[in-house]
């Protein structure tokens, strides 16, 4: 398993940006709030064959964000699922999914979020889950977790058999993932399905103890990182490495959890 240990910069530069993505967030909420639950036009950017919506919420609130960074911190670079790479001059990196689960935005259901990271030479430091509507926003940063400025701690779990799992669609893993994912599932105790990002929020939370994914890009995951492993938790990929290149994640409330779930996995 990979270590958590990470180069930082200074802890009044780390509280700054931990400031900023405050503003940052409420600059999002301030948009998709007035899209959500109302009548929108859908469009389809339709990927490998899927149905892949997005609307003017998506689009509103990254833009929303980038023009913040923009302004306040023009030589950092940006990652967004919009509108795509913004290169920089400093070792810093925003990473945005304004609506993660926009299935489920467009359906009505408050288990989308804003996610919002900061890398650091390559490293998240900073993450953020925002799920406006629920008022609800969880904050990671080196060494801890906050939901609304309250302490997160995920829960001890060290056996499969005593866990509560999830994964946004199990149609999402096909062939030899389906048949590794189908043993993780087997040997769990419950699972629940289609929560996209607040299923990270829950298990930073304590109330469940695994996530695990498939086919995501940075944007998807990078923000969940900070805020797993600031309640307790551990991220990796399937093989015990950092998650990145390959899509595939698995978040844990307790790492003892890790070695038994990976050897499932293989």
């Amino acid at each position: 398993m990979p270590s958590d240990k990470i180069d930082l910069p200074e802890q009044k530069t780390i509280d700054e940006l931990r400031d900023f993505v405050e503003r940052l967030s409420d600059a999002a909420a301030s948009v998709t709030l007035k899209y959500f639950r109302q009548k929108i036009s859908i469009d389809d950017k339709v990927k490998n064959g899927v149905f892949d919506p997005v609307t003017e919420g998506d689009r509103g609130a990254e833009a929303a964000i980038r023009a913040l960074i923009d302004t306040h911190y023009p030589d950092h670079a940006i990652i967004g699922e919009e509108y795509g790479i913004k290169d920089g001059d400093s070792d810093f990196t925003w990473v945005l999914d304004p609506i993660d689960g926009t299935r489920a935005f467009i359906s009505g259901l408050p288990t989308w979020g804003t996610l919002i990271a900061l890398l650091y030479k390559g490293e998240p430091i900073i993450g953020v889950i925002d799920q406006p509507y629920l008022k609800e926003r969880y904050v990671g940063m080196p060494g801890s977790a906050t939901l609304n400025g309250d302490k997160l701690e995920t829960r001890q779990c060290p056996t499969l058999a005593d866990a509560t799992i999830s994964t946004t669609d199990p149609d999402l893993f096909k062939g030899t993932e389906r048949e590794a994912f189908n043993r993780v599932l087997n040997g769990s105790k419950l699972v629940r399905y289609g929560l996209d990002c607040y299923a990270y929020a829950i298990v930073a939370s304590g109330h469940m103890d695994l996530v695990i994914e498939n086919g995501l890009e940075s944007y998807d995951m990078m923000a969940l990182i900070p805020v797993i492993r600031g309640a307790g938790g551990a991220v990796t990929n399937w093989q015990s490495d950092r998650p990145g290149a390959s899509g595939h994640l698995l978040a844990v409330g307790d790492s003892a959890l890790i070695p038994e779930v990976e050897a499932l996995l293989k």
